[in-house]
């Protein structure tokens, strides 16, 4: 049996994986992560699912500078964890750049595959 403290470790090692594969728009390590029905929903109410985001990492839509999270807090309820940190990303999308703090909040859920990444939200982007 695998005690809480060790799944919040795996769920936290797991969105970093996630979050490095976004810097470097690794489509292969995402779409191994993401849930077949994953969504995103950004504070401007956005919402993108898992092919969407497979396909702007395979087109390179954001080439990213920064792509790192801080003051990460993982919970876990039974087959169910919630990562919430502290995005800092900076770069271009599409050519226009950007640069942005906000929070997010990633949930991911225990298959027969393991842990996947099935749900995110991200705040507005925070003021300077």
């Amino acid at each position: 049996m695998t005690s809480t403290s060790e799944i919040e470790a795996m769920i936290a090692a797991l969105d970093t994986e996630y979050q490095a594969a976004v810097k470097i728009n690794d489509a292969t390590t995402m779409d191994r992560i993401l849930t077949e029905d994953f969504i995103l929903v950004t504070g401007r109410g956005k919402v993108y699912n898992k092919t969407d985001l497979i396909n702007a990492a395979k087109n390179k839509d954001a080439i990213y500078e920064y792509q790192d999270d801080s003051q990460q807090t993982v919970r876990v309820w039974g087959d169910t964890a919630v990562i919430t940190a502290l995005l800092y990303q900076k770069g271009t999308y599409k050519g226009e750049p950007f640069e942005d703090h906000l929070w997010f909040s990633d949930m991911y859920v225990r298959t027969p595959d393991g842990w996947k990444y099935a749900f995110g939200q991200a705040s507005l982007r925070m003021p300077d």
